[in-house]
């Protein structure tokens, strides 16, 4: 078995599964909303509340902040844990609006607009870089669960280290590409849910010749 780097693991992804243009979304602002609604649930259950919001036309800012909390957090039940996420949702616009909206926080320097992000209430780290990402075009990159099982069995980081050490290994070898960054986080999502999965299809694994899970796991 030999090692294979970040900038390998990147090389192979990105060959065998091709472009992913992914975050998917119509618009920066959609991109907050779908960043809070899909912690600790599965995408296909945020496509549906989005669409829900979408239906009732509160995909604005100032929509969601009028919004009745209840009647929010029923739109957006499909996402689980709705009465929580519908405080953040509220917690996020209500930011936002007091910021003065997308186009005036496009123009913050990257870490001043990470550490507000990081002050709304709900937003933890990786929320906060997917919106980063996604709906800034900033280059930061969003560690996830499926990072942490992927790059830990390809022996390359330790599944349990600190969130902000694991974001800035990658970036110092990856160097700062907002469209890398943004490619590789869909690379190794789609890796995640087809293959490298908590039980692993490790014989369909493109990296299967430098990763350190043992295959019959």
């Amino acid at each position: 078995m030999r090692n294979c780097s970040f900038q390998c693991v990147y090389k192979r992804l990105d060959r065998h599964y091709g472009p992913q243009e992914w975050w998917p979304a119509e618009t920066p602002f959609e991109v907050m909303v779908g960043a809070v609604l899909t912690q600790n649930t599965a995408w296909n259950n945020v496509e549906k509340a989005i669409d829900a919001l979408r239906n009732a036309e509160l995909l604005q800012p100032e929509s969601i902040h009028a919004a009745d909390a209840g009647m929010l957090a029923e739109l957006i039940r499909p996402a689980g844990y709705f009465n929580v996420k519908a405080v953040r949702l509220k917690a996020l616009v209500g930011w936002l609006m007091e910021q003065g909206g997308i186009e005036m926080l496009a123009s913050m320097p990257i870490k001043d607009l990470r550490h507000e992000l990081l002050s709304v209430h709900g937003i933890g780290p990786e929320t906060a870089d997917d919106i980063l990402l996604y709906a800034f075009g900033h280059p930061v990159f969003v560690i996830d669960a499926y990072t942490r099982r992927m790059f830990s069995r390809l022996g390359l980081i330790d599944e349990k280290a600190d969130y902000e050490l694991l974001r800035r290994q990658f970036e110092t070898e990856l160097g700062k590409e907002a469209a890398v960054y943004n490619q590789y986080h869909a690379l190794i999502v789609v890796q995640a849910k087809e293959v490298c999965r908590k039980k692993p299809h490790c014989d369909k694994c493109c990296l299967a010749d430098v990763c350190r899970y043992p295959i019959n796991d």
